[in-house]
Formats: structure tokens, sequence, C-alpha cells
């Protein structure tokens, strides 16, 4: 008859080989998971190298600038100037075009204000502290702007009046 000791010990040594078993398939994971995250990483750096690739041409949008409203310029240091009935998206930089493009979408489909965490999913960004908080600095420029509104805070739509980039606002 085995001691209990001896019992223990079996108990223990099965044990500690499932444990380690499990720490090698952790770990095996893991790594796939880094490559997969990565791989992850460059395939939405190239999309977003594309994007800006095929953004408008530049030289067309300075021309257009030169010949707006002055009231439409953005005042120093700002890429956004105050919206005013009529005042075309295209006066923004891509990325404010973007979040705008966004919750138009989304007041398109009646579906309501986005979060920032939302935003950077839809964007395909991941879902970090600093990028978050990169869209949010963002948002709230154009909420300050009158371009978005914040009702609820952190839930952005767009403010009263303005609407789709076509549509002359």
């Amino acid at each position: 008859m085995p001691s209990v000791v001896g019992l223990l010990e079996q108990h223990e040594l099965a044990a500690r080989r499932r444990v380690d078993g499990l720490r090698e398939e952790a770990d095996r994971i893991q790594a796939e998971l880094a490559a997969a995250e990565l791989e992850w990483q460059e395939w939405a750096i190239a999309r977003r190298r594309v994007d800006m690739v095929l953004a408008p041409d530049d030289g067309a949008a300075a021309e257009a600038e030169v010949t707006a409203d002055p009231r439409d310029a953005a005042k120093p240091k700002s890429q956004v100037p105050v919206w005013h009935q009529g005042l075309a998206w295209s006066v923004l930089s891509v990325d404010y075009q973007r979040i705008l493009t966004a919750l138009a979408d989304r007041a398109r489909l009646h579906q309501g204000p986005l979060t920032c965490q939302e935003m950077a999913a839809v964007f395909g960004m991941d879902v970090v502290p600093a990028r978050v908080e990169a869209l949010r600095s963002k948002a709230k420029r154009l909420v300050a702007r009158g371009w978005l509104a914040e009702q609820q805070p952190g839930r952005f739509t767009l403010a009263a009046g303005v609407t789709g980039p076509g549509d002359g606002s």
C-alpha cells in the first residue's frame, strides 16, 4: 500500500506537469498573438498610407484656401475654423474630416452618438489611452468650434446644422 506522502508527491508531480504544459501552450499562443498583432498593425499602417496617397491633391486644397472667405481661416495654431452655415468640410484636415464622416454616417443610419473609444475602433486604431485621448482632443476642439455637439459627456454627434461633406457644410 502506497504511503500518503507518496500519493501526494504523485499528484503534485502530475499537477506541475500540467502547469508546465499549459505555460508552454500559453507562451506559444502569446508569441502567435504578438506576431498577429504586428501583422495587423502593419496592414493598418499600409491602409493609412494608401489613404494619404489617395487623398485629394494638396495643391487643389491650397488653391481653394487662397480664394476662401477670410472668416473661414483657422485661428493661429488651430486647424479648425469656427463653423458657420455654408462652410465646407474641406477647410478641415483629413483627421477632422474623418471624425465628421464617421458621425455623419451614424446620423444617417440613426445610430446615435459615438464615444472616442468607439471612434478609435471604427478607424481601425488600437484602442489604447494615447489614441483615444488624441481623438478626444480633436473631438473637443470640433465641439468648441461648433462642428460637433456633446450632449452627454464623452458622446459626440454632429452639431445642429452641420451636414454631410457634399451639402456645403
